[in-house]
């Protein structure tokens, strides 16, 4: 495709045309020539924005685009509406794969009910393989504003599902050759199949009930990195048991080929959280379906321990994802 705004017929029939789902919320959705989208909400709700771009990976972007917003909205606990889609295509890109990832951010965007309200698509030389950026819109009740600073001294740390599933997920795909060399085709499948994990909107749902007080999707940087950043915003310490930390054995295989530290991984589908009673909400994650474990306690101070046996030391900042080393 040439350089510029894709022509009006090709995002005619290759962007507008996949979108599919509708919400009543949306007063002003995509069309040609639009460039902003509306939104109609109650006296007691509030919008809740958020803005992903996903680069890591060319390969089921379009899925990644709406899951990974749409998870940053749930750990909010906000109920997803809508997304505008801005991509950046390189020239090489033919319609049939724009069309292919907004029929993946279309069938993502369905499974959750969620609406692509608008964007833009532009062919760009600055790109070398395709960029979508997300803005995500979902509605919250007042006062129901779940956010990442909301861990107090005392409670209990909580993950859900696996950490390190996005990432191991990624990995299987792009270097399937390479782990095939010593892994048996079922081990490469499972780990590339991994992507049916990323959602956490049902795991915030449950945790919205269960008198859940902090909550942050684990993104880039790994579970080390979101523990960081919850503890950051919230001004606390931790205690954290690294042999608690719920893992895959397919995602210690994959990091261990490539030399990658899971911890460190970009691990969307896992849930951090922060509880009075962890106990409880692992309860209530269960009773669901959804496999979580409480892995440590939030402290007073500034201190953010790893403990593993004997060994204690320091967590430290997040650094570049894993990821990044093996693709």
């Amino acid at each position: 495709m040439k350089v510029g705004k894709v022509p009006e017929a090709v995002l005619k029939r290759s962007v507008l045309k996949q979108i599919q789902t509708d919400r009543p919320e949306v007063l002003l959705g995509a069309s040609v020539g639009e460039d902003c989208a509306a939104v109609a909400l109650q006296e007691d709700e509030m919008f809740v924005l958020s803005t992903d771009p996903i680069t890591g990976t060319a390969k089921d972007i379009g899925h990644l685009a709406i899951q990974i917003t749409l998870n940053d909205l749930a750990s909010a606990g906000a109920e997803p509406i809508g997304v505008m889609l801005t991509f950046l295509l390189p020239e090489k890109l033919s319609e049939a794969k724009l069309r292919a990832m907004m029929e993946q951010a279309e069938e993502a965007a369905h499974a959750a009910n969620v609406q692509i309200m608008g964007g833009h698509t532009e062919v760009t030389r600055v790109v070398n393989q395709p960029v979508i950026s997300v803005v995500g819109v979902g509605k919250a009740k007042k006062g129901r504003l779940i956010s990442t600073a909301g861990a107090r001294p005392g409670m209990d740390v909580i993950v859900t599902k696996w950490i390190g599933l996005e990432g191991t997920s990624i990995i299987a795909k792009e270097k399937e050759t390479e782990l095939l060399t010593r892994y048996p085709k079922a081990l490469v499948d499972e780990a590339k199949a991994f992507d049916r994990y990323l959602s956490v909107l049902p795991e915030a749902a449950t945790a919205v009930k269960s008198g859940v007080s902090a909550m942050h999707d684990v993104t880039e940087g790994g579970i080390f990195g979101a523990l960081w950043e919850m503890a950051e915003s919230a001004g606390v310490g931790l205690e954290i048991d690294l042999k608690k930390i719920p893992i895959r054995q397919e995602t210690v295989e994959v990091c261990e080929f490539f030399d990658v530290n899971p911890y460190e991984l970009i691990s969307s589908g896992s849930m951090l959280m922060a509880a009075a009673d962890g106990n409880g909400l692992v309860r209530a994650l269960e009773t669901e379906g959804i496999h979580a474990v409480c892995i440590g306690k939030v402290t007073q101070g500034n201190d953010r321990m790893i403990v593993s046996g004997e060994e204690r030391r320091f967590l430290e900042p997040p650094k570049t994802d894993e990821l990044y080393r093996v693709v």
